[in-house]
Formats: C-alpha cells, sequence, structure tokens
C-alpha cells in the first residue's frame, strides 16, 4: 500500500464522487466495501464464538466457577472490549492512522484469541493455569467445609483468564473504534443518505457474524468440544486480517491528524476557570466574535480573544462538540446495562429452564429426572433471536419504512429513535423479570428436572426455554432503534478529526455499562442478604432472587428514558437557537 503520510485514495479503483442512486448505493466503492464487511463478519463470528458460551465454559467442570462468578467475568470482557476502544481511537487518530491501527489490533486479537483453546485441552490447561482441584459441579457439601475452600476453587484460573481477558478486549476493542469510522470513511463521498444506508449493512453484516458464530460454533463447543469450539474464532481471525491486509491498494486510508486531547484538556480548564471568574463580573457587552452574555454561548464565546489566539480554533470547536453530545452519550450506560444481559443473566436464566434435546433417542425419562445423555440445544442459539431480528428488520426498515416516512417527512431524527430503542430495552428486561419471577415458583414448590449440559447436570424448572423468546426479541428490536442511531449520531455530530475518537467514545460508554452491570451483580452477590447470595446453591441460581435483578435494571432504564428526553429536547431546542444566532450574525 502506498503510503506517505497523506490522505491514501484507493490504487485499484476508481472513486466516484456524485451521490449513488438507489439501485446502485456503493457504486465506485464496491471492493473495499465487501472487503471490510467480510472482515466485519469474521470478526463477529469470532467475538461471538468466544463469549457466546462463556459464562458455560467457566460455569461447567473445566473451571468451577459460580454461575455470577462466570456471568461477572463475561461482563468484564466486554467492559475491557468496549473501555479499551476509547484507546484504539484515540491511537488511530493521533499516531498510527485508522488502517495500521486496524491491522495492529487485529494481530493482538488473533494471538490472545489462541488462549481458549489451549484452555480447553487439559495438559495446556495445567501447564498455564497449575493442577485444577477435584471438585464436582453437583456437590455442594464444600459449602459446608468453609467458604474460604469452595472460594479459591470456583475461581480457579482466574488470574490467567483475566490476563487473557484483557489482551483480547485491547484487540477487540481498538478494532471496534476504527473499523466502524474506517468503513464509513469508504463511502463519506457519497453523502449523509449513503453513510445512513451504509450504517444499516455495516450493522447487518455484524449480525450475519453472528448468526454463523451462534448456529455452528456454540453448538460445537456445548455439544462435542470446548477445544474445536474455541479453535473456530482464531481461524477466522486469521482469516480476517489476511484479507483486510491483502485489500489494502483498494481503501481510502485517512493519516493521523495528531492528538489534540491535551490541548482539548487545557481549553476545558480554561474555561472552568474563566466561568468562576464571569461570576463576579457583569455579563460582557461586547459584539463581535462574543455573545451579549457568555454564560449562555459556547465554548467559543466563553473564551477571550487573546486566549484564543494562542490555540486553533479547531481545538475549541472539537470541546464544544465533545460537551455538547457527551450527556446523551452518558444516557447509553443503562441500555447497555441491559443490553448486556442477554449474554450473561438471560443466558444464566436459560440453563435452568428446559433445554429440549436435539436426537429424541437419546432423552432418558424417568419418574424421578428428565436428563439429556447427548446433544442438547445451545442456549445460546436464543440470541440468534436477537440476530434474526436484526437481519429481517433491518433491510425492510432500509427498504421499505425509512423510504415510505422519508418521502413523508415522517422519519424520527436519531434521538428519538433512540429514546424509543431504550423503552423497548426496558420491556426486555422487565419481561425477563416476570419469566424468572415464574420459573422460582416452580423451584419453590420443588418442581424441577434435572438435564444433563455438556458433562454437567442443572437443576432446572420445567418451563419451556421458548418462553425467553419475547425477551430476547424485544432486546434485537431494541438495538435497531438505539445502537444504529447511535452509532450514525456519533458518526455524525464527530469533527473529522475527531470521529475514531468520538466512536471509540461511544464503545468506551458500552463498556461502563457492561463493569457497572458487573459491579451491580457483585453487589447484589454480597451475604448475607444480598438478591444473588445464594452460596448453598453453587453453580445454579435456583436460591438467589434474580428477578428482583431484572426489575432493578428496568426502573433504571425507565427512569434513564425520562432523563434522556429532556436532554434531547433542550439538545434540539439548542441546535435551533445556534442555527438561527448564526443566519443573524452572518445578516449583520
Amino acid at each position: 500500500m502506498a503510503w506517505n503520510g497523506q490522505e491514501n485514495e484507493p490504487l485499484l479503483e476508481d472513486r466516484t464522487t456524485e451521490t449513488p442512486n438507489h439501485e446502485s448505493l456503493f457504486a465506485g466503492w464496491k471492493t473495499a466495501c465487501t472487503s471490510i464487511l467480510t472482515v466485519v463478519i469474521l470478526e463477529r463470528l469470532a467475538f461471538y464464538g468466544i463469549i457466546s458460551n462463556l459464562v458455560l465454559y467457566l460455569n461447567s467442570s473445566n473451571f468451577n466457577w459460580q454461575g455470577t462468578q462466570a456471568t461477572q467475568a463475561f461482563l468484564v470482557f466486554t467492559g475491557t472490549t468496549y473501555l479499551l476502544s476509547l484507546f484504539g481511537g484515540w491511537l488511530a487518530d493521533a499516531y498510527a492512522g485508522r488502517f495500521w491501527t486496524i491491522a495492529g489490533s487485529l494481530v493482538i486479537y488473533l494471538l490472545s484469541s489462541v488462549f481458549f483453546p489451549a484452555t480447553a485441552m487439559e495438559e495446556s490447561r495445567n501447564v498455564l493455569c497449575g493442577q485444577m482441584p477435584t471438585f464436582n459441579l453437583e456437590n455442594a457439601s464444600c459449602w459446608h467445609l468453609g467458604k474460604n475452600e469452595c472460594s479459591s476453587q470456583s475461581k480457579y484460573c482466574a488470574s490467567v483468564m483475566y490476563i487473557a481477558i484483557v489482551f483480547l478486549g485491547l484487540g477487540s476493542g481498538s478494532l471496534k473504534a476504527n473499523l466502524t469510522s474506517f468503513s464509513a470513511d469508504q463511502v463519506a463521498d457519497g453523502g449523509q443518505e449513503t453513510t445512513r444506508r451504509f450504517f444499516d449493512w455495516f450493522y447487518w453484516s455484524f449480525n450475519v457474524g453472528a448468526i454463523l458464530s451462534l448456529s455452528l460454533v456454540t453448538y460445537i463447543q456445548q455439544n462435542i468440544s470446548f477445544f474445536i469450539g474455541y479453535s473456530i474464532p482464531v481461524l477466522c481471525l486469521a482469516v480476517a486480517l489476511l484479507i483486510f491486509l491483502t485489500s489494502s491498494p483498494m481503501y481510502n486510508c485517512k493519516p493521523a491528524t495528531g492528538s489534540q486531547l491535551s490541548d482539548m484538556a487545557k481549553v476545558v480548564a480554561y474555561v472552568c476557570c474563566f466561568c468562576k471568574k464571569s461570576q463576579t463580573r457583569p455579563p460582557s457587552k461586547r459584539m463581535g466574535h462574543i455573545l451579549e452574555d457568555p454564560a449562555r454561548g459556547g465554548i467559543l464565546e466563553r473564551v477571550t480573544i487573546e486566549k484564543r489566539g494562542q490555540i486553533h480554533q479547531e481545538i475549541f470547536e472539537n470541546v464544544e462538540t465533545l460537551i455538547r453530545i457527551l450527556p446523551i452519550l452518558l444516557c447509553f450506560i443503562p441500555y447497555w446495562i441491559v443490553y448486556f444481559q442477554m449474554q450473561s443473566t438471560y443466558y444464566l436464566q436459560s440453563l435452568h429452564l428446559e433445554i429440549p434435546a436435539l436426537f429424541s433417542h437419546v432423552r432418558n425419562n424417568s419418574s424421578n429426572s428428565n436428563t439429556s445423555r447427548h446433544h442438547t440445544f445451545p442456549a445460546a442459539w436464543l440470541t440468534m433471536f436477537n440476530a434474526l431480528m436484526l437481519l429481517i428488520l433491518i433491510p425492510l426498515k432500509d427498504k421499505v419504512i425509512d423510504p415510505v416516512l422519508l418521502r413523508r417527512n415522517l422519519l424520527p431524527s436519531p434521538l428519538k429513535r433512540i429514546a424509543l430503542g431504550m423503552l423497548i430495552g426496558s420491556c426486555s428486561a422487565l419481561t425477563a423479570g416476570l419469566l424468572e419471577r415464574k420459573r422460582l415458583t416452580y423451584i419453590a414448590s420443588n418442581q424441577t428436572i434435572s438435564q444433563e449440559i455438556g458433562k454437567d447436570v442443572y437443576i432446572a424448572a420445567p418451563l419451556a426455554i421458548w418462553w425467553q423468546i419475547p425477551q430476547y426479541v424485544l432486546i434485537g428490536i431494541s438495538e435497531i432503534f438505539a445502537s444504529i442511531p447511535g452509532l450514525e449520531f456519533a458518526y455524525s455530530e464527530a469533527p473529522p478529526s475527531m470521529q475514531s475518537i468520538i466512536m471509540g467514545f461511544f464503545f468506551f460508554i458500552s463498556g461502563i455499562g457492561s463493569l457497572l452491570g458487573s459491579g451491580l451483580l457483585s453487589l447484589l452477590a454480597l451475604p448475607p442478604t444480598g438478591w444473588m447470595n445464594c452460596p448453598e446453591d453453587y453453580g445454579n441460581i435456583n436460591k438467589c432472587h434474580m428477578d428482583y435483578y431484572f426489575f432493578l435494571l428496568a426502573g433504571i432504564q425507565g427512569a434513564t428514558l425520562l432523563v434522556f428526553v429532556v436532554i434531547i429536547l433542550r439538545y434540539e431546542r439548542r441546535n435551533c437557537e445556534n442555527y438561527q444566532m448564526y443566519n443573524d450574525l452572518e445578516t449583520e
């Protein structure tokens, strides 16, 4: 790839600057877009192949972690992934550029993913983690021997596991922050409508990879071999890295623009000091570059002309943009807490519902048990209902619903769509809580079944796993209305020199939500009265009150939605006022 520090246009492809028509949406960018979307599919296949059965993997006899501990590890993994995306965005904007940051991220991602198939084999697991203490998941008697002994056994290989999680999160998170904006760069010449539609199909590709992973990899992991199942993500990442590097001459690569974070920090500090001083002074009456009332203006209007001359004006504009969109991004935190339950507590709940056998002749039914001896329906397959909703609804939305609404000027703004997504997400958590309450009534009346999943036995309620479908469908619909418009909003509002950082910050907020969900779960698992504290039910949740946890999440999301509505009303009103103000200044 030719690289001279300047913007790199594709060498092997003609690029049109005209807006493509509806039939040829990505005309002029097909090769680059196809390559990138293939990388997206492979990366998502690897990502979901690693995380979808992580709770089962740690909760099984391979590690013997408690259910809540395995769930927390998943949330820490996703939280680390999204938190470190901010670092990846900063690195790309400041020094390496998006192309080389993506390439380096794929290398780290690939190397760290090797840990999982390595620990799936007993010999290599003993080398990495030491000999595992003998303990049977069905046997809860160790709790009578003392909590310290049980705790140490249930956290086998924790230090090595969390080191692998950090490096995997670094590679995945940095890739997330840059692959999104790098993809949008390829079609940026097509205008806002092309960018909006590209994000729809970019997200659609996300879910193609998820479907492939959930339908194939999770089945292999649960019913055949964790080693084979975790080797597939390694292979996918290797192929993704190869495709990305070999397609480099076709990309539109923008160089790093230098770090603006330190200058932005100075601006924020100066503005804060200026605001404190302005409280003891009468409002400025100067016109021109400074408004009549600095307290009502933006960052640029709060700083004296002399100070603004020392720092490039673009820095002030970037700070003002970041501060303006920050409250909106922060309101995503409760939504992400709910969203990440899909593959953590929702998954844990599914292990304690009746899971059907894929092959009925291997079922062993008796008066005392209902046990499946061989291949069972993978619990992670329910996540596919989320992905399937996206695969079905995104094309329908792009081809039918949005054009109709656009012609009638009824297409909601991204912020209004986000609000609707938050409402639907709250309904998903509420639905999960109602199902969990019903499940616990069966447990309380001793109506249980014993079912074998992999090599381990779980005590479940005789309530079909299909009752979880509504909560998965709702979280999938919420993703269309919250996450996709969120990406569109973050990219469109970000200044060109900060697009990777802003996208990284968007994913950073996701990480905060995941880690807060883990922290909340840990808090509720504290003895003696925590809702999720049930040590006598080692490895299971039948003595816990996870229904309270779901209801709490639904309430937090609902309260945040009310705050978000107020914020977006003020945001849109402020945009209108600024637009009118600048029109008046130009007229003068």
